[in-house]
């Protein structure tokens, strides 16, 4: 059987790349360590490192002993957050970060699958940039991020980044602000004031890309990583605004907005962000399978 305390001693080592740095954050010696490692391989039957001069390098076997036991400590450590912060009534924590461009209703309808799972759910919501979310989630801050990007091939990201739906894109604008446009769609959109989401986001990456094909040069007068306070400037007549047509009844209604016209060829598409885990969050399972009917 695996001692677990060698197990711990290992999975230092393989994070910090040092035994000498792993035994100062262990208050261990050098010595101590080295002795629980060989007793580790020993008892598994395989070598772990390649001493490499001073560097360790994990070998196969290491990489694969390193994700098992990557998994049983970071759940080790989430179940004694669970424990120290469990809510009063029993519920099951699902802690999601939602990209600030991602419109509201969108996520909602994307979450809401995981309403009607047999667990009692506790939601914990949380908006940021992409990368800020990314980085709470590889600290399992976080069970999910939706986003609209998907992850970066230059990311070495041990997860699943699954494309949850997908919608076409329209342009949007007040009534006072429609009034102003001239010729057809899309001509009509030169030179007329327009506000954007922060920069690499889909929804940009597509306008941009559009707008290049047309020959269309539109004045941007603001840009936003909040999608909400964007639709505000927009209904106060500051600028037209680009949004998923999916939503194109609750932002004429909601916002007083008009659509314009559909961006062709623009398909936003919106990506479900996990970690590779051994046991799935069944509101992270829940999604992947129900969302994609909304969208497609």
């Amino acid at each position: 059987m695996i001692n677990y305390k060698h197990l711990h001693y290992f999975w230092m080592v393989a994070k910090e790349k040092s035994i000498v740095k792993a035994s100062a954050q262990l208050h261990l010696t050098p010595q101590t360590i080295s002795g629980q490692l060989s007793c580790l391989e020993e008892a598994m039957g395989v070598t772990l490192f390649d001493r490499i001069g001073r560097h360790l390098e994990l070998t196969d076997a290491g990489r694969l002993a390193f994700s098992y036991a990557d998994e049983i400590f970071s759940l080790g450590s989430e179940l004694q957050n669970a424990v120290r912060h469990r809510p009063k009534k029993s519920s099951l924590a699902f802690k999601i970060g939602i990209d600030n461009v991602v419109p509201k209703s969108i996520a909602y309808r994307l979450l809401e699958p995981a309403l009607h799972i047999p667990d009692a759910i506790h939601f914990n919501c949380r908006e940021n940039d992409l990368d800020a979310l990314l980085s709470d989630l590889l600290l399992h801050k976080l069970d999910l991020v939706i986003s609209d990007s998907p992850i970066s091939s230059d990311l070495d990201f041990r997860g699943y980044c699954d494309p949850l739906g997908e919608s076409g894109l329209s342009i949007f604008a007040s009534r006072a602000l429609r009034e102003r446009l001239r010729g057809e769609f899309p001509y009509c959109l030169d030179n007329m004031p327009l506000l954007l989401p922060a920069s690499n986001t889909g929804i940009r990456t597509h306008l941009q890309r559009w707008f290049d094909k047309w020959r269309i040069h539109p004045a941007i007068v603001g840009e936003f990583e909040d999608s909400a306070l964007m639709k505000e400037f927009a209904q106060a007549g500051v600028g037209m605004i680009a949004a998923p047509t999916s939503i194109r009844a609750e932002v004429e209604r909601k916002h007083e907005l008009m659509a314009i016209g559909e961006v062709e060829e623009a398909i936003v598409r919106y990506y479900g962000i996990s970690l590779q885990r051994k046991i799935s969050h069944p509101g992270v399972t829940a999604i992947k399978e129900k969302a994609k009917a909304w969208l497609f």
